[in-house]
């Protein structure tokens, strides 16, 4: 089982798309983002949800509205994106069980006990260490890396589908994403 759930994948994905290959900002609805990508619609309009609570997409407005970034790319951590969508998890729950050792029988040593637990230790160091390189890393960070693995044409290409989709609206605004936010708030309690 993985420690972050499949909206934080969803989710890196979609705001790698909000970014440009100079880092500038796009902006693209919730359904362009979930039909590029092949993901289910109303999954990531909650993940959405969630990004908007946290201050890292806002809603855009007018005939071409959608999302877009709330800060520059290169403000915006892979760490925060984590949290916004899935919370702060601890990876490691120490349970205790130093002191149930059957050679205590039942008489645990204070030396069994004393401080902290050293797996928990080493645990809490793991986490650190991995939120750290987490908050090291941008969301222009990565998008970059992508830019720099897809072909030239692809950011291009990546441009004009989601301008197509735009013109095709017609008279669509953001007033339908923001609807669809209040909706899925609703549900979500």
């Amino acid at each position: 089982m993985s420690l972050y759930s499949a909206g934080v994948e969803y989710g890196i994905h979609c705001l790698i798309f909000l970014v440009g290959n100079g880092g500038e900002t796009r902006e693209a609805s919730v359904r362009d983002l979930a039909e590029l990508q092949g993901v289910p619609l109303d999954y990531l309009a909650k993940i959405f949800t969630k990004l908007a609570k946290a201050k890292l997409v806002v809603a855009t407005e007018g005939v071409r509205g959608g999302f877009k970034l709330a800060r520059p790319a290169d403000e915006i951590s892979l760490l925060d994106i984590v949290n916004a969508i899935d919370g702060a998890k601890a990876i490691f729950e120490c349970r205790e069980i130093r002191g149930r050792c059957a050679l205590f029988a039942g008489e645990v040593p204070e030396w069994a006990v004393d401080g902290h637990c050293s797996v928990h230790g080493a645990m809490l160091t793991a986490q650190k260490r991995m939120e750290e390189a987490l908050a090291q890393q941008t969301i222009l960070d990565i998008a970059r890396r992508v830019g720099r693995k897809a072909p030239a044409q692809f950011n291009a290409q990546v441009e004009s589908w989601m301008n197509d989709r735009r013109e095709k609206k017609g008279t669509a605004s953001a007033q339908g994403n923001v609807d669809q936010l209040i909706q899925v708030t609703e549900i979500d309690g």
